[in-house]
C-alpha cells in the first residue's frame, strides 16, 4: 500500500509543474476547469499569437459591458455569465479564427452572423485581420447578459 501512495504523490507532483499549458487542436489552450477570473486570465495568457489580443479585447469588453460578470473556464474555454441567470457567452480558439458563442444568440438584434445546429445559439468568428466593431459586440453582450443564460 505504501508503494501505491508514493506513486500517486509523485504523479501529482509531476502534473503541477510550471510548464506552459498544452495547446490543443487549433491552438486552443488546455486549461483546468475553474471558477473566477484567475483561470480565465490563464487561458487568455496561453492563447497563441494574435488570438491572445482578440481574447483580451473580448474579456475587457465583456467586463466593461457587464459589471460583476461571472467568469469560469469549462471545457477549455472561458465562459461569462450572470449569477442566477447562467452563461451568456463563451469563446474558443480554432486554427484560423476565434469563435465567440452567444448561447441565446437568436434573441439578439441584429442577429450575430454565424448559424448553429443548436436552435438558440449564434456565433461570431473573428479572424486575424478582421475589424471588430466594439459597439456592435458590446450591444450583443449587453443583450445576451440580460437574457436567461445557458445552464450545463
Amino acid at each position: 500500500m505504501g508503494g501505491r501512495t508514493t506513486k500517486k504523490v509523485a504523479a501529482a507532483r509531476s502534473t503541477t509543474t510550471n510548464a506552459p499549458p498544452k495547446l490543443l487542436s487549433g491552438g486552443n489552450p488546455q486549461i483546468p476547469k475553474g471558477d473566477g477570473d484567475a483561470p480565465v486570465q490563464a487561458y487568455l495568457a496561453a492563447m497563441p499569437g494574435w488570438k491572445r489580443d482578440v481574447g483580451r479585447r473580448l474579456d475587457t469588453l465583456i467586463e466593461r459591458t457587464v459589471p460583476g460578470v461571472r467568469k469560469a473556464v469549462k471545457w477549455n474555454s472561458p465562459f461569462y455569465g450572470v449569477v442566477g441567470r447562467g452563461w451568456f457567452l463563451s469563446f474558443h480558439c480554432f486554427n484560423k479564427y476565434v469563435k465567440v458563442t452567444f448561447f441565446r444568440g437568436t434573441s439578439l438584434r441584429p442577429l450575430p452572423p454565424g448559424p448553429s445546429k443548436t436552435p438558440d445559439t449564434r456565433y461570431l468568428d473573428i479572424r486575424e485581420d478582421d475589424a471588430i466593431d466594439d459597439a456592435l459586440v458590446a450591444s450583443w453582450i449587453r443583450q445576451a447578459a440580460a437574457l436567461p443564460g445557458w445552464e450545463p
